[in-house]
């Protein structure tokens, strides 16, 4: 009888522990994704604030470039479509696609972006007018900010999936659908760099 109070008793304490390990691993990945997700929150705020910036910039610029339309209208449309896509990613930073269209999207907006900038260059009145040049130190300042919540977010999202895929907490991932975070990655060697904007 002591015996059988005895193995009871080691069952009773072992599926304790087990029942407290699974919690405790599950609040550790709802903390990790919470984590990211607010990291996403912080560059979500920086990318519109420049999306906010940026009609200024090409209505600036629209008085000086009366020859230089498209590449307007090429930063007015990429700058619409990566709204779109951040707006969609900030309801929902673990949508792993959702992650993968902004970044295109911030991509082909960083690329009219320079496109508008070599134009710029060509146009002395243009780089002179305070009005640019204040647009230019603010999208700058924005762009750094942007690197650095991308990075911080990026961090994040390394934690929450290293945590996700490590054993044993990838069983308690996998049974309660923590899907894999989605990194936040320019594709294009040449757009890993904030962009630089200078009128020298």
């Amino acid at each position: 009888m002591e015996i059988g109070l005895i193995l009871l008793g080691i069952i009773v304490a072992g599926t304790l522990i087990v029942i407290i390990y699974v919690i405790g691993a599950y609040n550790n990945l709802v903390s990790l994704r919470n984590r990211f997700k607010n990291a996403y929150a912080q560059i979500d705020v920086q990318l519109k604030r420049r999306y906010d910036l940026i009609p200024n910039l090409v209505e600036t610029a629209k008085g000086y470039l009366q020859h230089e339309r498209g590449t307007l209208d090429e930063v007015t449309a990429a700058r619409n479509s990566a709204f779109s896509a951040n707006a969609k990613a900030a309801q929902n930073p673990g949508d792993a696609e959702a992650i993968k269209q902004v970044t295109g999207a911030e991509a082909a907006l960083v690329g009219s972006l320079g496109r508008l900038f070599a134009v710029v260059e060509a146009y002395p009145n243009l780089k002179a007018d305070e009005e640019m040049i204040r647009l230019m130190e603010e999208l700058t300042s924005t762009e750094n900010k942007v690197a650095f919540a991308r990075q911080a977010y990026n961090d994040s999202v390394m934690v929450y999936n290293t945590a996700r895929e490590t054993f044993p907490s990838n069983l308690i991932a996998n049974s309660f659908n923590f899907t894999t975070a989605e990194l936040f990655i320019v594709e294009k060697p040449e757009e890993k760099e904030a962009l630089k904007v200078s009128f020298t």
